[in-house]
């Protein structure tokens, strides 16, 4: 069945002027134009719609979405198990937050008591699967499933001080990079050590250990995996990189 954007912006529930930019972005172009200037969409059209929409429902940049369909190794069955396991950990996490935010509310009424760890058990097992469903696979591979298991039972362990603290040096390292970055701080530096033994610290907080090669380990990977390079580059340009030279000074890599 093919369609005109109106029919299919009706169809998906969109408006036609976000087709129109998917084709200007080159995320979705039609089938073909008519004469008349109407864009056409068919069958393999459609279901690249629907890989988009499922694609934005986990939060992807357009960007991300357009390389991983216009890749050449591109799966749609394996795409679509992949969306069915997110979907499924999204909604236990929202399941999670919603019994969080319930019994919230029957502990401001009076009618049960809710300890502090309760108030923020949702939030950290929310936040174990993101972990996991974003880079598990990394860490299966480079250090085993044991290591992975371990990692996540020691951050649902976490006192709800220690967890703020975590929380707390993340920022702080974060800050530290994007502003050593700006200055053109050497990362062999003392600015640079003082960093790399922050992140140390902060690994400590869920990994079995912080050993020198597990933290170079990460730090490769920082600058290797497009998805951590985004997360340390996302507001200074060079913070993956700048850190992974300096824990490579540190460990002397």
């Amino acid at each position: 069945m093919e369609y005109t954007v109106n029919a299919l912006a009706q169809l998906a529930r969109l408006t036609p002027r976000t087709l129109r930019w998917y084709d200007r972005e080159g995320l979705l172009k039609p089938c073909r134009v008519t004469e008349a200037g109407y864009r056409i969409y068919g069958p393999k059209e459609v279901d690249r719609l629907q890989e988009i929409l499922l694609y934005r429902e986990l939060d992807l940049p357009l960007e991300k979405i357009r390389a991983i369909l216009d890749s050449p190794g591109f799966d749609r069955k394996a795409a679509l198990q992949s969306h069915l396991t997110a979907l499924r950990e999204k909604r236990t996490r929202l399941d999670g937050l919603i019994e969080t935010v319930e019994r919230t509310l029957l502990s401001e009424k009076g009618e049960i008591t809710m300890t502090d760890k309760e108030k923020f058990h949702a939030f950290k097992v929310g936040l174990v699967a993101r972990n996991e469903e974003k880079y598990g696979m990394e860490v299966k591979e480079k250090y085993g499933e044991a290591t992975l298991k371990e990692s996540g039972d020691k951050l649902m362990g976490l006192t709800e001080e220690a967890y703020q603290e975590w929380k707390t040096l993340e920022e702080e390292i974060l800050s530290a990079l994007a502003t050593a970055v700006q200055k053109g701080e050497p990362p062999a530096g003392v600015e640079g050590a003082r960093i790399a033994l922050l992140h140390c610290r902060w690994l400590d907080f869920t990994l079995p250990s912080c050993t020198p090669q597990i933290q170079m380990g990460l730090a490769e990977m920082y600058v290797a995996d497009q998805r951590f390079t985004d997360y340390y580059d996302r507001e200074t340009p060079g913070c993956a990189r700048f850190l992974r030279e300096a824990v490579a000074a540190m460990v002397g890599e």
